[in-house]
């Protein structure tokens, strides 16, 4: 009975978070000018998407799935057209396709139909030693599904796209990444192999095992899903029970494309709530760690707070007010419990991808970062990724896989455009149900 009244209590927090869609022109300033750092970055020739800007770079492939992803909302939101949508979308999957895949170390994209992290945006081979990466492919194919599901018009260019996204999607041999079955690797390189790590307990990486159980071509075992749940740690931090993951983007990731209110797992009917209501509460503990701001870090608060992944101002230990201080670059900050990664630097993604589970949260805190900081922080493309006000630091790039989560959290919480389309694919309904998914729209 307590179960599910908790799981009552989850949907009803979650119908209140959306019942409303403020017109707000700063969350669509927002949206629409994170949205054209993938509409205006793309390289011309391969399509592929920086991995940040304006510093030159290579392209994240990840950045790319993001970018597949901010097409369909952009033409949605009338940012662009359909047309001009539909024939990026397309050019860029083709190009995708066209990339040559094999087990050699240079000259090729990737191999058994995973892409390298990192590539060379003008040649579009892989960089340096990177790793074939199997949570950046996964966002890869999911922003490529999204495209098959969104693009559903009968014309030759939409059924191009589904044909694409398909054939994408098809030739990826999940099954091969299991070096250790029947968990999933995080990678492999022509040079050493499978990395010794594999996906386990709660992170990002829901959307790989999802995609592993899902696919029509090289299924993983069901087991899986529950190998992934191994070593999953709950925890409270500041009074919210929660599965626990520190960086915030662990609790957005998967969310961006799957829409988990209402459905859940074995894992989330032993506590009574789902995954969604798992992640808002996440946003809720990290607030007020911020608004309590233990380590006394300059400007934290009620409206100034996020940590997760992202650049940083420096490596290097400084002594500030008597106590010595640990810095970094990029680094994967994070707070929850047991489990503290803060070095004074707040990144917006953090707060703004949490809009659709904390829009209460999140709205305030763009509001204030944008007024407070204006210019330093907030300009062509959005906001900056990331800054230190400890250290009056502020970031001179965006990052593409920071950016692609505002614009699709964004619309999930303005009209819930990304989940309604994901609903409706079947390879996303074959993985969560292989999953043991049941409930809510599943149904």
């Amino acid at each position: 009975m307590r179960r599910a009244a908790a799981l009552c209590l989850s949907l009803s927090l979650a119908a209140c978070a959306h019942a409303a869609r403020p017109n707000s022109d700063l969350v669509d300033d927002v949206e629409r000018r994170s949205f054209h750092y993938f509409w205006d970055l793309a390289d011309s020739k391969t399509l592929l998407i920086p991995d940040r800007a304006p510093t030159p770079s290579f392209s994240s492939i990840a950045a790319v799935g993001f970018g597949l992803t901010a097409y369909g909302v952009g033409a949605e939101r009338g940012y662009v057209t359909r047309d001009e949508a539909a024939k990026r979308t397309l050019a860029t999957l083709q190009s995708l396709l066209a990339m040559k895949q094999g087990a050699e170390p240079r000259g090729v994209s990737g191999y058994k139909g995973f892409f390298y992290h990192f590539l060379d945006m003008q040649t579009a081979e892989r960089f340096k030693t990177v790793e074939l990466s199997t949570v950046d492919t996964a966002l890869l194919i999911a922003g490529a599904l999204f495209s098959q599901s969104y693009f559903d018009r009968d014309n030759a260019t939409e059924k191009s796209i589904r044909d694409a996204a398909e054939a994408l999607y098809e030739r990826v041999d999940w099954a091969w990444e299991e070096a250790r079955p029947p968990a999933i690797s995080m990678g492999w390189t022509p040079e050493e192999g499978f990395h010794t790590y594999d996906w386990r307990g709660y992170n990002e990486a829901m959307i790989v095992i999802i995609l592993a159980l899902g696919s029509p071509t090289h299924p993983v075992d069901a087991g899986a899903w529950s190998e992934y749940h191994q070593t999953d740690k709950w925890g409270t931090f500041y009074g919210q029970q929660h599965l626990l993951f520190a960086p915030l983007f662990g609790h957005q990731y998967s969310h961006i494309w799957i829409d988990f209110r209402g459905i859940q797992d074995a894992n989330m009917r032993g506590h009574g709530i789902d995954y969604f209501e798992n992640s808002r509460r996440a946003a809720i503990a990290q607030h007020a760690y911020a608004v309590d701001n233990p380590n006394r870090w300059r400007d934290y608060g009620d409206t100034i707070w996020g940590l997760t992944a992202c650049d940083g101002p420096r490596d290097a230990a400084l002594t500030i007010d008597g106590r010595v201080r640990t810095f970094h670059t990029y680094h994967a900050r994070g707070a929850t419990e047991g489990d503290i990664r803060d070095d004074g630097t707040i990144a917006p993604t953090a707060a703004v991808s949490s809009i659709a589970f904390a829009p209460e949260l999140a709205i305030p805190a763009m509001r204030e970062m944008k007024r407070r900081y204006g210019d330093k922080l907030y300009s062509k493309y959005g906001f900056l990724d990331a800054f230190n006000p400890t250290l009056q630091w502020f970031d001179v790039d965006y990052l593409g896989i920071d950016q692609g989560p505002i614009v699709a959290m964004i619309e999930n919480y303005r009209s819930g455009l990304v989940w309604k389309t994901m609903r409706k694919n079947p390879h996303i309904v074959r993985g969560l149900r292989r999953a043991g998914f049941t409930g809510g729209w599943l149904r």
